[in-house]
């Protein structure tokens, strides 16, 4: 028992500062034998904590671990069972009773007597000992290996103590004294034993002779036992005052410890209200701009701006564990959702009176530019010739301008009323679309009578509704915000052109395409007409760019970028059909903010296509040339836009515009082969420069102008490919057919013609038809002059044949 308790004392308790003062080996009773080991300690540290500890060998058995600890003070009864006859059964009332069986009944005593005396010095509350003889709890009762603590001292008599260094030195020296000591113990054991007896007896003798000074010794003792006894009662005095202190300072230790937990939990709470009270509190004068703030001002839009944003962090706090449960909170919330509902409403109607508003400004604008014209009595001739100076699209700079100052509040709404937001984009889409159609429509009609030069179509002016009532009905339309404006003015799809008094007739025409020939229209009226195409693009490119950068700004969209691999509608001109995917009444689906620019451009310029497919078809049918400068002008405008956006609703439009001005290009070429292939020649008339030549002359000239650091170049060297093979193949076919002029001089005439046109305009991409053009010329030269001049100049014919042969 002595190495085990060693042991625990090694093991278990020298590491958490406790001293090992008694030990019991025991197994619960009535169960199945598992045994462990009750332990009396006492801390080494002040103040001393004594605790009962059960100690338990481990599965494998080669170590012990501490399994439950009881404080001493805990413990109510100690019942041994029986006083009188030995009983190994004891138990221990802590919160609830503990019933063991020690390993003897030796044991079981020794520890009932260290827990009594361990009470009486540590614990001012008394351990009630049941069935506990008095005499045990008076003394310690020794047993086996183990003894109980003594009554002063905490630590076991019988504790192993090794022998210093003298007495080993003592011992050494006495067993060198006997030389059998090793060999022979019994022998040595025997002298050892009667060198005992001899001191014994000379002890004694020495005790008797002093028997006077063993009685005054004796004397003394009883002296100093008395003494003992009187301090003992002081120190026991002193030992139950100390006790009483150390039960307040306990006292006063958990009233600390219960004290400092209150503290923590205030620091806790307060902490916690700071943090609701910091970020869900919204000052007045934020609640007073959202109730009743001026949103036409600025200052009013900037008050109501920052009231929203703050309102909006305080409704967007991340909450802490268990605020969502208290009733101020949830109160809080509500007022949060009042008062954000309240604020977007207000809003919402705000904004959809702004529209209105900026809606009928820009009608009366509209009607003050061409009411005039609907006057009764005025020279409608010089009034449209006035009006039409004016090539220019509206300004809604100043729109733009007042509505971005709501564009932080418009994003406020997007997050947290989707709804509205939506609501107004639907809005403002159906107010500018309705708008941008009137202005846009009456922009084109300018166009166009700019480019006929006709006052015909002005008395269509005279269909407009008057200027008031025609404002008036609009407006109330807007307030529904639901029905559909209707445009007043008309298109001038059906234009008619004025032709010339002398035009060629269709079959000796290169160029003509509606009946007119490109030699009766003065130079002045093209680069007219360049201009204005050029004038109509320069003032949509920048109208459409600014009204999707404001869309992207005011309803915080992101622009759109491009896409790898994306192609769009005018990378593929010579394909023969378009790859569009919608038309202006068909918005794509929305997948993204991007897409919603895109959905909100084709909605609000709906008009843009048609009236530039209308617009291309009318320059087409007055002068067919007018298709090289579209396809310049427009090819220049498209390859600007893609440079900015390549996906953008301005890039798209441009490109679908550009396959129809292709398309017309490529008609244009096709008809001229066609005429070419028609060219009849009369037999009784003599053929010199054929018409289709001079006239390729014509259109070479013109084109190269045209062309000149065109991006488009390749689309016109494939038209010089075309051309200028049909012009060689019927320059032949009339040549054949020609009865009055010889063959040799109409093909002589018209390669040279073609060769010199050539040379003179250093058109790359004809070098090999140059050549080609003068070897014709050179090849009927020399047939012309050897077979129909050889007759008459036979020298001559014989000069050229050995020419030729060298």
């Amino acid at each position: 028992m002595t190495a085990i308790k060693h042991a625990l004392q090694r093991d278990i308790f020298t590491p958490n500062d406790e001293r090992l003062l008694s030990i019991v080996n025991v197994c619960k009773a009535g169960k199945k034998k598992k045994n462990c080991f009750l332990c009396a300690t006492v801390t080494t540290e002040r103040p001393v904590q004594v605790k009962v500890v059960k100690v338990k060998k481990s599965d494998k058995g080669d170590f012990y671990k501490r399994q439950i600890a009881w404080a001493l003070r805990d413990l109510a009864v100690v019942d041994a069972k029986d006083a009188i006859k030995e009983n190994p059964e004891f138990d221990l009332h802590f919160e609830k009773i503990y019933k063991w069986v020690a390993s003897s009944t030796a044991e079981k005593n020794a520890f009932i007597s260290c827990i009594w005396k361990l009470n009486q010095r540590y614990l001012r509350k008394k351990i009630d000992f049941v069935n506990v003889s008095s005499q045990l709890l008076e003394e310690s009762v020794p047993s086996g290996e183990n003894q109980s603590v003594t009554g002063g001292d905490e630590e076991a008599v019988d504790e192993y103590q090794e022998l210093n260094a003298r007495e080993e030195q003592d011992i050494e020296i006495m067993m060198e004294g006997c030389e059998y000591a090793i060999s022979n113990a019994e022998a040595f054991a025997e002298r050892l034993s009667r060198e005992l007896q001899v001191l014994d007896g000379a002890n004694i003798q020495s005790i008797m002779a002093s028997e006077k000074q063993v009685n005054i010794l004796m004397k003394l003792l009883d002296e100093a036992l008395k003494e003992v006894d009187q301090i003992e009662l002081k120190l026991s005095s002193y030992e139950e005052m100390l006790q009483s202190v150390k039960e307040q300072m306990d006292q006063i230790s958990e009233s600390n410890h219960l004290i400092h937990l209150s503290n923590t939990n205030n620091v806790k709470l307060l902490s916690e209200i700071e943090f609701l009270v910091n970020h869900m509190d919204l000052a007045k004068g934020h609640i007073k701009a959202l109730q009743e703030g001026d949103l036409a001002s600025s200052r009013g839009i900037e008050a109501c701006t920052n009231a929203a944003d703050a309102l909006l962090q305080c409704m967007n706090v991340a909450l802490r564990p268990g605020h969502d449960m208290l009733l101020a909170v949830k109160q809080q919330q509500q007022r949060f959702s009042d008062l954000r509902e309240h604020f977007a409403r207000r809003l919402a109607s705000h904004l959809n009176n702004v529209f209105v508003q900026q809606f009928t400004q820009a009608l009366l604008q509209l009607y003050n530019r061409s009411y005039f014209l609907s006057v009764p009595g005025h020279d409608q001739s010089s009034t449209l010739a006035q009006h039409s100076v004016e090539l220019t699209l509206p300004n809604h700079h100043p729109f733009h301008r007042d509505l971005l100052r709501y564009a932080k509040l418009m994003e406020w709404l997007k997050s947290t009323d989707y709804g509205k937001y939506e609501g107004l984009t639907k809005n403002y889409m159906d107010y500018l679309s309705r708008l941008y159609e009137r202005e846009i429509k009456d922009f084109f009609e300018v166009a166009k009578i700019k480019m006929t030069g006709t006052t015909k179509e002005s008395k269509k002016f005279a269909t407009l509704p008057r200027k008031e009532s025609a404002v008036k009905q609009e407006t109330e339309s807007l307030h529904g915000s639901s029905g559909k404006l209707t445009g007043s003015t008309s298109s001038l799809n059906k234009l008619s052109v004025q032709s010339s008094g002398n035009r060629r007739s269709q079959s000796s025409s290169l160029l003509d395409m509606g009946n007119m020939s490109a030699s009766d229209l003065d130079v002045a009226d093209r680069t007219k007409f360049d201009k204005i195409f050029e004038q109509v693009l320069s003032e949509l490119e920048p109208l459409c760019l600014a009204e999707q950068d404001f869309i992207s700004k005011f309803f915080k969209l992101q622009q759109h970028q491009s896409m790898p691999g994306t192609m769009t509608e005018a990378e593929d001109l010579d394909g023969g059909t378009s790859s569009r995917q919608h038309n202006a009444g068909t918005p794509l689906p929305v997948s993204s903010e991007k897409d919603m620019i895109r959905q909100m451009m084709i909605k609000i310029f709906r008009c843009i296509e048609p009236e530039l497919n209308n617009l291309i078809a009318l320059g087409d049918k007055i002068d067919s040339f007018n298709s090289l400068y579209m396809l310049v002008k427009m090819s220049h405008h498209v390859w600007t836009a893609q440079n900015v956006d390549p996906a953008s609703f301005l890039s798209t439009t441009l490109g679908n515009v550009l396959v129809t001005v292709k398309r017309n290009f490529d008609k244009c070429i096709s008809n001229q082969i066609r005429q070419m292939e028609e060219v009849k020649i009369s037999k009784k008339s003599k053929v010199g420069i054929l018409p289709f030549v001079a006239e390729f002359e014509e259109f070479a000239g013109l084109a190269e102008s045209i062309f000149k650091n065109a991006e488009r170049r390749g689309d016109l060297d494939k038209a010089y490919t075309k051309l200028i093979r049909g012009v060689f193949v019927n320059v032949e076919k009339v040549a054949n057919e020609s009865q009055k002029t010889p063959r040799d001089v109409v093909m002589m005439e018209n390669f040279h013609h073609i060769f010199a046109t050539l040379s003179r305009l250093k058109i790359s991409c004809l070098e090999a038809e140059k050549k080609e053009a003068k070897q014709k010329y050179t090849d009927h030269l020399q047939s012309y002059v050897i077979y129909s001049l050889g007759q008459p100049l036979e020298k001559l014919n014989h000069s050229l044949k050995a020419l030729k042969l060298g």
